[in-house]
């Protein structure tokens, strides 16, 4: 462990410290199965889920027990037994940073540990209001700030969700047609674990000052990561993520983003950089960003999304 500010909530660890700490826990995942597990533009090495995974599944795994012992306390101290609420882990960060790998990554490691417990993995991308809405709210160009989601919505499944509710349903987003698929939900049929995947799940009442709620997604999760890299990274996987995408979903003609595959290359890596410009670095400097000390746990990457440093709640 590295030395830290005594002022400092977090303690942190170093690439080496961090993987130390698997204590020699098994690799449950194959050279196929994480290949598959990586996102577009993503690095994502045997080594990587050794070194940084299988540490945090080990941790995340001492945090469900010991929520699970607490809640059997308190059955048998009312005489009840209550179905017990699932453990929630949510995960934040920019566009680009690669949340979505690690949402993956943890839920394959999570299920496989053990106990045999039931994984869910949920996108906040679903809570987005639908395209008619935001052309109608003037808030296309503002798709992924706060007010672009449904956070009623949102904030009512998660609690439902923490309530015991056996069966729910959320939406799904299709990032071909970057849009809400109205008539297309997924079923969540009560999970042991379910994690929540988002620009926003750490987000408070400070981020929606024109919508007040009393609770907010974040009361309701247990462990939350934060995945963070530096601005000119995030730029810069965010770009040749683009041009990949050109190569492949872009191409589709049915992608919301199709005439983006007619550019040149010189016209696309400009339209990235601008986009990234005027609405995702903007998001991540005025939404995302403020919320990474809300975290229980932050992992911050370096070149090739390889995470460097690993910072943990005391």
């Amino acid at each position: 462990m590295q030395d830290h500010p005594t002022n400092s909530p977090y303690m942190r660890f170093s690439r080496e410290q961090w993987a130390q700490l698997r204590n020699s826990v098994p690799m449950t995942l194959s050279f196929d199965e994480i290949k598959a597990l990586k996102g577009i533009n993503e690095e994502l090495s045997i080594e990587e889920v050794a070194e940084i995974y299988l540490p945090l599944a080990r941790l995340l795994n001492f945090y469900i027990s010991s929520n699970l012992h607490r809640t059997a306390a308190l059955d048998q101290f009312l005489g009840t037994r209550e179905r017990r609420p699932p453990y929630v882990i949510g995960i934040a960060g920019s566009v680009a940073v690669g949340k979505s790998t690690t949402a993956r990554v943890l839920q394959a490691l999570l299920s496989r540990w053990p106990e045999h417990r039931r994984v869910e993995l949920v996108t906040t991308d679903g809570f987005l209001h639908p395209n008619r809405e935001l052309e109608a709210r003037g808030l296309m160009k503002k798709k992924g700030f706060p007010p672009s989601y449904d956070m009623h919505r949102l904030v009512r499944f998660v609690s439902e969700l923490k309530a015991g509710t056996p069966h729910l349903e959320v939406p799904v987003y299709s990032h071909l047609v970057y849009d809400i698929v109205s008539d297309d939900l997924k079923a969540i049929e009560h999970p042991d674990i379910l994690i929540l995947e988002g620009l926003n799940v750490l987000q408070s009442g400070m981020d929606y000052p024109e919508d007040p709620h009393h609770v907010f997604v974040s009361d309701f999760v247990d462990f939350s990561i934060y995945v963070d890299a530096s601005i000119d990274q995030l730029r810069s996987w965010y770009v040749k993520r683009f041009m990949k995408l050109r190569q492949s979903v872009f191409s589709n003609p049915g992608s919301y983003f199709h005439t983006y595959a007619q550019l040149s290359d010189d016209e696309a890596i400009a339209t990235a950089e601008r986009i990234w410009s005027e609405i995702n670095e903007r998001n991540l400097v005025e939404n995302i960003l403020p919320t990474r000390e809300r975290a229980s746990l932050i992992l911050t990457k370096g070149d090739a999304h390889a995470v460097e440093q690993v910072m943990l709640r005391k």
